[in-house]
Order: structure tokens, then C-alpha cells, then sequence
């Protein structure tokens, strides 16, 4: 038997789909998905994507919109239902606004964040569920400027708790483009794009049916402008 040293990091993410899905199994849950989508968004993927690129114009012009729905979308009590066009999979860091970046309001963009915007099996099943359930046309991996966990990972110092157990999805990015913090992290979120189109039979499959993109993008913190990559 193999041990952990000599598994690939995308070995390391299927095991942990595999095992993720055995468990649920295990338990008597239902895995199947619903005979229709919660969603009734009549976007393209197309159009969803140049909805996000509009919207991030609107935001660095200064020339907003989403905060006049907010407080109608509200008294709409929109507790029970969401309807996102689109999915983020963005950094945790604080200076990522998502919904602002991209001048949308409450309900629209389904939202997935984890330091470094790396690929785990949790955030695989959370935008399965956004694009079979709720029926998101497109998937942006958002990777940004001075990303901490990033610089950590080029570094490759020692770091206290559980920080370090983010290393490793960095790491092909880093040999990659090398020590330099913006091409990493470029070439970290378009690897991650494709870590995610790769690994779920789900999006790969909505993708190949032309009702779902799964693209890479870079947010600049300073100039708040969003570039894509793919």
C-alpha cells in the first residue's frame, strides 16, 4: 500500500470525494438530486459571465446598483429560496467583498470561500449543489492581489496550527510560476478552475453539456478591478 508521501494532491482530493460519498452512503442519505432546480434563472453561461464582468465595471466606476434591491429583495422575504446566476469560489480574505466586486444583490451569487481559494472535497460538493440545485451557470475561481496564504506557501516557513495543511494545494502554482506573488496566484486559480472541471462528475458534465463555465479570474485589492484568465 501506497503511503500518503507518494499520493498525488489530486489522488489526495479524490480519496477524500470518494470517501466523503461512501460515508454519506453509509449513513441511509439520499444523494440524488431533485427533479428540478430551485433556481428559475433563464441565463446563458455566457450571459452569466458578462453579468459578472458588468457588474464589476459598475463597482470600480463607482456607479453601483445592487444596494437599491437589498432592502426589496428582503420585505420579498426571501428567507425560504435563493436564485444565484452565478458561483464565486473566492480567498477568505476580509478585502474580497464578493457580492460588491461584482455589484450584485442579496440571493444572486452563491459563495464559497477558503484561504487561497484551493479545491477540497467540501467545496467541490458545495458548488455541485449551487450548479445541479440551484442552477448557477458559471463558476468563477477568484484568486487576488497579496494573498496572504500564497505568500505563506512560497515561503514554506514554519506556521503555527493547521495553516500549513494549505501548502500543498499551493504548491504546483508555486513550481510553476515561481517566487513571485501575483503570477502564483494567477496560476494557482486557473490550476483550481481546472482541479474543478477535473474532479466532479457533476460540473464536468454540465460543462461538457454547455449549461454551466467554470472559469478563472484575479481580483486587483488596490484598483478593485477583476481580470479574467480564461
Amino acid at each position: 500500500m501506497a503511503n500518503a508521501s507518494d499520493l498525488s494532491r489530486r489522488n489526495l482530493l479524490n480519496l477524500g470525494v470518494k470517501a466523503t460519498a461512501a460515508g454519506l452512503l453509509a449513513g441511509g442519505l439520499n444523494l440524488s438530486f431533485p427533479s428540478s432546480l430551485e433556481a428559475q434563472s433563464t441565463m446563458t453561461p455566457s450571459a452569466a459571465l458578462d453579468e459578472l464582468v458588468a457588474g464589476n465595471k459598475r463597482f470600480t466606476s463607482g456607479a453601483m446598483t445592487a444596494h437599491e434591491q437589498d432592502l426589496r429583495i428582503l420585505k420579498q422575504h426571501t428567507e425560504n429560496k435563493q436564485e444565484p446566476f452565478a458561483a464565486v469560489h473566492s480567498c477568505a480574505d476580509s478585502r474580497v467583498p464578493v457580492e460588491l466586486v461584482f455589484d450584485q444583490s442579496i440571493g444572486r451569487i452563491f459563495v464559497t470561500r477558503v484561504a487561497g481559494n484551493i479545491t477540497t472535497p467540501e467545496i467541490i460538493a458545495s458548488l455541485e449543489y449551487g450548479a445541479a440545485v440551484l442552477g448557477t451557470k458559471v463558476i468563477l475561481v477568484l484568486g487576488h492581489s497579496n494573498c496572504g496564504a500564497v505568500k505563506a506557501a512560497i515561503q514554506g516557513k514554519e506556521v503555527p496550527g493547521q495553516i500549513s495543511c494549505l501548502f500543498p494545494h499551493l504548491q504546483p502554482a508555486v513550481d510553476k510560476a515561481g517566487p513571485d506573488g501575483e503570477a502564483d496566484t494567477k496560476a494557482n486559480a486557473t490550476m483550481q478552475a481546472a482541479l474543478l472541471r477535473e474532479s466532479s462528475t457533476v460540473i464536468s458534465g454540465m460543462v461538457k453539456a454547455g449549461s454551466l463555465k467554470v472559469v478563472a479570474g484575479y481580483y486587483d485589492v488596490g484598483t478593485g478591478s477583476v481580470t479574467m484568465l480564461e
